[in-house]
This record gives structure tokens, sequence and C-alpha cells, in this order.
């Protein structure tokens, strides 16, 4: 009996990391497996046709035109989708998964990490004291930096309450926070299930100390924290962005980080490798990383086993638990 045809396409990391391969060998034990890197659709059109199914990021993605070149394609198993290429899948009753979620633990973890280097100072420190420069307490209790501040009991606003802002909310449990939502895509009863309650916009970001950007990217939240929203943030507050760059005025904030009344924790940009000469750089109370909040190993592993879960539950007529949904669209880039 033939074996069912399964394509990956993925970046050339993806079939030489030892950490992944065992994903790959147990779909060859199941599947006949082509490996390849495509970038572009007519790359990929020909490999398309041969497969039953393909496993692959979100590009090239899979429009009507490529979709009606590969006419024996029973499934799509992706680690991401764009918008567009969702509908399409939708529309057509195609069977596409999306584990995309698998990405969401890490990228909590780091939010996390990021607010608490941030009221704490910890990187600060560390530089200090590799440089000799660091400020040991003298005179207690008046040398202690009133930018030092605790978690514990800390108003947290989090803008965006999907697998990221829930993830991030159960990390915040045990530090007691105040904790606010802003999500329109969301019902109250997670929200409150979490310890917190839900606000608007301009209500989470005057109120709180802490403001956490983990909202989905799309058309409908560029610049959410527009320059109107970037001056209601109180004085002294903490900005946390793990989401996308697109979501603040940058521009705006970067003024109010200059004037020393806010601090910004960055780990995206508009431009992504940041360059070098970029005003950030040079802002003493801008915090930055480059882009490593959810990218792991651990994380990339989750999602393929995933997809691996789906492309056999597909393949076995069972139910897939990371098919794509109508509801999942306004999560969806583009």
């Amino acid at each position: 009996m033939s074996r069912a045809k399964l394509l990956v396409n993925l970046p050339p990391g993806f079939h030489s990391v030892p950490q992944l391969q065992p994903v790959f060998e147990r779909l060859a034990d199941r599947f006949e497996l082509r490996r390849t890197s495509h970038n572009a659709p007519d790359e990929i059109a020909a490999d398309l046709a041969w497969a039953d199914a393909v496993l692959m990021w979100s590009w090239p993605a899979l429009d009507d035109d490529l979709l009606d070149r590969a006419p024996n394609l029973r499934m799509s198993a992706q680690l991401d989708v764009g918008g567009a290429a969702a509908r399409v899948a939708l529309r057509r009753g195609f069977p596409l998964s999306v584990a995309r979620g698998g990405f969401s633990p890490a990228v909590a973890e780091f939010a996390l990490g990021l607010i608490l280097n941030g009221l704490r100072r910890i990187s600060d420190f560390h530089a200090e004291m590799r440089l000799g420069t660091e400020p040991w307490v003298r005179s207690y209790p008046d040398d202690i930096d009133p930018r030092e501040r605790e978690l514990t009991g800390a108003s947290v606003g989090l803008v965006g309450f999907g697998g990221v802002g829930r993830r991030l909310a159960e990390l915040l449990g045990p530090f007691h926070c105040d904790l606010r939502v802003y999500d329109p895509f969301v019902a109250d009863e997670p929200v409150a299930t979490a310890g917190g309650r839900r606000v608007e916009l301009a209500d989470l970001i005057s109120q709180s100390d802490v403001v956490v950007l983990c909202a989905a990217n799309n058309a409908g939240t560029k610049h959410l924290l527009d320059e109107a929203a970037v001056s209601r943030l109180r004085e002294g507050a903490l900005l946390v962005n793990v989401a996308r760059s697109a979501l603040v005025d940058g521009a705006a904030l970067a003024r109010r980080v200059a004037a020393g009344e806010v601090t910004a924790m960055l780990d995206v940009f508009d431009t992504e490798p940041l360059p070098a000469d970029s005003p950030w750089r040079g802002l003493a109370g801008a915090y930055l990383t480059p882009h490593r909040a959810g990218g792991l190993l651990s994380s990339t592993r989750r999602i393929l086993e995933a997809l691996a879960d789906d492309l056999e539950a597909c393949f076995d007529g069972r139910p897939r638990r990371w098919a794509l949904t109508e509801a999942m669209l306004p999560g969806l880039d583009g």
C-alpha cells in the first residue's frame, strides 16, 4: 500500500538542526517525504502538484492559483498563516492547520523577563558591574533609586489576550497584580478567570504601571497606540512590546523615552535587523532585544509536533486540534 506524499517546505535550517530531526523521522515513518526550501510560488508549484499534504511556514502563500495547480493536495500544516491565505483556505473548504500558538509560552516568559528587568533595572546593574561603575547603597534608604520597583501589586495592562496574553496572565498570578485587559475579540469570562478585568484601551494606558503589547498585527491594530495614546502613558510607566512594532507610534514613544518620562522594553522594530545608526540605540530608557521572544528550539519543536499530530489525524479521518477556523481571522497578519 502506497503512503501519502508529504512535502516539507521549510527554511534550510529545519532540515539540519539535530533537535528537530526526531519530528521528521516520525513523519517519515508515516509519509513519503520530500524536503525543500522554496520561497516563491513558481518554485514550489511542481512539488505541490506531487504532494498529498504540505508542511510549511507561511510562504509561499497558498492562494487560489497554487491550490488549483495542486489537485491532489488534501491538507496544509503550517507554522503560521497570513490573513489572505487563511481566507482562501476557508472559502475553498481546504483543510489547513496552523500551530503558531506554540510560540506563545516562550513569548510570555520573555515578556515577564522584560517586565522584571525594566522594573528592577537588572541589566543596568549587570552592565555597571562589568564596568566597575555600579551604585552600591551607602546610605539607606535615601540612596535607593525610586525607579526600582516591585512587580508585586503593580497595575499591569495587557493589550491583546490571545495565547501570549493568557499565558502571561498565568505567569503574573503569583505577583498579585492589578490586571487590566484590552481585547475586543475576547469575552469577559476568560479575562475574569485569569484574575483580570476588561477595560477600554484609554483606561488601560492611563492606569497601568506596565503596559504589554501582545496583540496581533493587522490593519486594525496599526498604531493602536497612536501619538495620543502614547501621550497618556503615565509618568514612569513601562511599555513592553513583544508583538509587532506597528502597534505603536514609534516616533511618539521615542520622544517620551528621550524625555525620561517612560521606559520602553522592545523586542520588535520597524526595520529588522535594527540599523546600526537607529536612534533607539542611543536612548538610555530603551532596552532592546533582537526579536528573540518566541524563537526557541523548544517552541519550534512544539509546533512541529502539533502539526505532525494534525497531519496524522487528517489522514486517519480524525478531528484536527489545530484546524484553522473563522474565529482565528482577527488574530492573523494581513
